[in-house]
């Protein structure tokens, strides 16, 4: 699967159907969240609250300080930190980023809302060039988290291209959290203790290591071990896939449908990346390649790759892998267009480990010749126990097989009553997945077996 910056993932596994240790790691992860937002209020609490100006007034207190504790914790979210994106997978920790951070803004406009209508006085002047520098600190704050979510949410209609929004979020998120801090320490009623005051320093402390280590350490590292493109092969479907070899260190904790963010011809400090599925193996290593359809952006450039050009990755990341199901009977994977991708990862993997397990593949395309990997697809029926089924949606005359949309009456034809707690590797467009997964669920398929892949982020 192409995945453009935003084309990571969205996928539905519940944590208690992984492995034992995956599900304690992640609840783990989830109660070191919990803390992290919950511990300021315990060190608010029990180093003496301040004045209260009432209840309406202590909830308004509440709401900032909370908004700001959810402010620092996006840092470590989008880290890509991989202690806390194994368990989940990096798209599922980017999705509780994208949904946390409304919550957050929700709560910095409640805030600031309650102050605004019942203690208005204690807002001062709201022309920044008269008020105080701590409240114009705080509407700086919140302007840079609206402007951010907007921004975010609406960037296709904005026709904000990845590149810019990249360097525009980053921007208004350490401005925004700077500001935020700065307004809680001019206001002063919750900086009046040493360990309020220890707080808010570990609080800035801590945002800012995750920047470094994701924007300074992790590129250095990348700069000392990089890759060269090999090879430029043009696949059917406006598609090319470029093959990476290691000049350095080779990709480790590799699963097949991982995906990793790739850098060509760009300093590795630069914010211009985009994540992409490694369709290739880690049998298959220690070489790379990644599959790339142009869709008007950066990746424009990207298919016309030279060979020797130089390269940097930062992964693997992702959990949309057969090894997350090992003791499996067989697999279902359905794909739609250039949501092959990740599948052929996986089979590729399958192929390699001589695995006899059967799988069923309804691989839908606009056209015939839009099938990418069709002739690679149909050689691994010869080692691999594989059931292809190509849907054309607009096929010519002469077409035999299934066409039209993958629906109820498709899947019946194709997948027998047996296969419905296999797992369902599902990747392609969102609207298609939505349909899938209502008609996998008709069908009798539990949620618990329906794993996907869809293309949006932001």
């Amino acid at each position: 699967m192409t995945q453009q910056a935003q084309v990571l993932a969205a996928r539905h596994q519940p944590l208690h159907d992984r492995p034992p240790l995956v599900l304690a790691h992640g609840a783990a992860i989830l109660v070191l969240g919990m803390l992290a937002i919950c511990a300021p209020f315990a060190v608010l609490l029990s180093t003496g609250r301040p004045p209260s100006g009432g209840p309406i007034w202590d909830f308004s207190m509440g709401l900032g300080f909370g908004a700001l504790a959810l402010a620092a914790l996006q840092f470590a979210l989008t880290g890509r930190l991989r202690w806390i994106t194994h368990p989940f997978g990096a798209d599922i920790v980017y999705l509780s980023h994208r949904y946390l951070s409304w919550g957050m803004v929700g709560l910095m406009l409640g805030h600031f809302a309650l102050l605004y209508v019942f203690h208005q006085p204690a807002l001062g002047v709201l022309n920044p060039l008269e008020a105080r520098w701590e409240l114009t600190a705080g509407r700086v704050a919140l302007a840079c988290f609206l402007v951010l979510i907007i921004t975010s949410q609406f960037r296709k209609r904005l026709h904000l291209r990845h590149e810019l929004w990249r360097v525009l979020h980053l921007t208004l998120a350490l401005l925004g959290m700077l500001a935020g801090i700065a307004h809680v320490l001019g206001v002063g009623n919750l900086t009046n203790t040493p360990e309020k005051q220890l707080l808010w320093l570990g609080a800035t402390l801590g945002f800012m290591a995750v920047l470094v280590h994701t924007h300074v350490i992790r590129p250095w590292w990348m700069n000392r071990n990089t890759w060269r493109v090999v090879s430029n092969t043009p696949e059917r479907g406006d598609v090319h896939t470029l093959e990476l070899a290691p000049e350095g260190q080779a990709l480790r904790r590799w699963k097949p449908g991982q995906f990793a963010w790739l850098k060509v011809e760009r300093s590795p400090y630069s914010l211009v990346e985009h994540p992409f599925t490694i369709s290739t193996a880690p049998e298959q290593g220690p070489n790379l390649a990644f599959s790339i359809k142009p869709l008007g952006d950066h990746t424009e450039e990207l298919i016309k790759t030279p060979v020797g050009a130089r390269a940097y990755i930062d992964g693997p990341y992702g959990a949309f892998s057969v090894d997350r199901a090992a003791k499996a009977p067989g697999f279902v994977m359905i794909a739609g267009g250039v949501g092959i991708t990740p599948l052929l990862s996986n089979l590729h993997a399958l192929v390699a480990r001589h695995d006899p397990r059967p799988v069923i593949l309804i691989y839908g395309t606009p056209t015939w010749e839009d099938a990418s990997f069709r002739e690679e697809l149909k050689a691994m029926k010869q080692r691999l126990d594989l059931t292809l089924v190509h849907v054309i949606d607009t096929p010519s005359d002469d077409w035999q097989g299934e066409s039209g949309k993958i629906d109820r009456e498709l899947l019946l034809r194709h997948l027998p009553a047996d296969t419905r707690h296999w797992p369902h590797l599902l990747c392609g467009p969102g609207p298609m997945l939505d349909a899938l997964r209502r008609d996998l669920a008709d069908l009798g398929v539990p949620l618990r077996h329906i794993d996907y892949e869809i293309f949006e982020l932001v």
